[in-house]
């Protein structure tokens, strides 16, 4: 028994390039390019082609011979790479808000800053609020390309409309400005991206107080020093030492409670040094460098509070190191919480009825440094006492020290014109 194998047609000849018929029935082309090789046709996806019939693939030569002799002509897998990029790239210009928003908060997590550190955990944490607070509900999955200025002056309009949470009367509500912050933050990473041509010039309404009114005197936030007192007299005795730490030694609340017994340096002439070297973190519940390099520092006690902090020293803190200055109960080894603290102030406020009600701990900060600057303080030697990494915050001490330089310029007039009385 013979069997018939079928044979594959040989290729024709063509006046350019050849063709020839597949056992399948179907033609295939070849043909010679300009890079020396000979091709056989291939989709622009780089896949073989073939013909269902002759004239197809005569046809699909000529087209390619036209081509090369343009110039035209490109390798069937250039093609296709720039064919897949074009694709790739389509597809990420159709991202939605959500899914790059999220992407971005990953990328932002990881990412150091110009200055090449990670951002801080709480930092994160409050863009990440804003994003799925604010944006995501409003953007939702529009595509990032969608969002211009006019759906951005929706958003906006939307927001102001907001009632401000700690001053329900207030024009502004401290929500608007953060979160179109965060939103220009985005739209320019997704134009770094190549996904947008550029962010769009989103318009950021200036820092407005939301706490207090336009006629509010910023005075109003220094306490006096029977205020001060006050609420040190209305705090439990154990965690009282933190209003004396705020208003006389400028410290933050973090810096207060990350306190330890070895962080106070005494001195044969009886005055203590106080360094500064971690903060208790909010965010993470645990222990951190301070806000910022400027933040550790060395501060000289006062007089003033001397004799109590060493009271409490005796009476409430363990004798170890590392034990906190403010510790949860007596001589523990567990600082106080930002919880329970936050709680403690709140009543001694209430109980101190001189004090007004919106009166923050974080003002008794701004009280210290107000009369340190009054007793003639440079702004650099504010900057230093507060831990300030930036001249712009310890510039709203600079009326406290003009008036101690009008007081000092007056005293010079004073002098002179007496001389010349003489």
């Amino acid at each position: 028994m013979s069997t018939t194998k079928k044979r594959e047609t040989a290729p024709k000849r063509e006046t350019w390039g050849s063709l020839r018929k597949l056992p399948s029935g179907r033609w295939q082309a070849r043909y010679p390019a300009p890079d020396g090789q000979m091709h056989s046709a291939r989709t622009e996806d780089d896949k073989p082609l073939t013909f269902l019939t002759k004239t197809d693939a005569r046809t699909w030569l000529a087209s390619v011979h036209t081509k090369i002799a343009q110039g035209e002509w490109e390798p069937p897998s250039v093609v296709a790479a720039r064919r897949r990029a074009e694709a790739e790239a389509e597809e990420a210009r159709s991202i939605g808000f959500t899914e790059y928003a999220e992407r971005w908060i990953e990328f932002i997590r990881l990412e150091p800053t110009r200055g090449g550190k990670k951002r801080a955990i709480a930092t994160v944490r409050s863009y990440k609020s804003k994003v799925t607070g604010y944006l995501i509900p409003e953007f939702g999955d529009t595509e990032i390309r969608h969002i211009d200025l006019a759906r951005i002056r929706v958003m906006t309009h939307r927001l102001d409309q907001i009632p401000a949470p700690l001053n329900p009367k207030s024009k502004f509500n401290g929500i608007t400005r953060p979160v179109l912050i965060v939103l220009m933050m985005i739209l320019r990473q997704a134009a770094r991206d190549g996904i947008i041509p550029a962010a769009p010039p989103i318009s950021i309404p200036k820092q407005e107080s939301v706490r207090h009114d336009h006629d509010h005197d910023p005075e109003d936030d220094v306490a006096s020093p029977e205020q001060v007192e006050a609420l040190y007299e209305a705090t439990p005795d154990l965690y009282s030492i933190m209003v004396l730490l705020a208003a006389w030694c400028q410290l933050r609340r973090g810096e207060c409670l990350g306190l330890q017994r070895r962080d106070i340096q005494w001195h044969d002439d009886g005055t203590a040094t106080l360094h500064v070297r971690r903060q208790f973190n909010a965010n993470t519940g645990a222990m951190s460098d301070p806000k910022s390099e400027a933040g550790k520092r060395a501060l000289s006690v006062p007089r003033i509070m001397v004799e109590r902090l060493k009271e409490h020293l005796r009476d409430n803190v363990a004798p170890e190191a590392k034990v906190p200055v403010v510790p949860t109960n007596v001589r523990g080894s567990v600082p106080l919480s930002h919880t329970k603290w936050g709680h403690l102030w709140g009543d001694a406020r209430d109980t101190a009825k001189s004090v007004p009600p919106g009166f923050r701990f974080h003002d008794l900060r701004h009280t210290g440094l107000t009369l340190f600057a009054q007793e003639g303080a440079t702004l650099a030697e504010l900057m230093r006492r507060g831990g300030h990494a930036d001249m712009r915050v310890v510039l709203r001490y600079q009326h406290s020290t003009m008036t101690r330089d009008r007081e000092l310029a007056n005293r010079m007039s004073d002098r002179v014109d007496a001389q010349l009385a003489a």
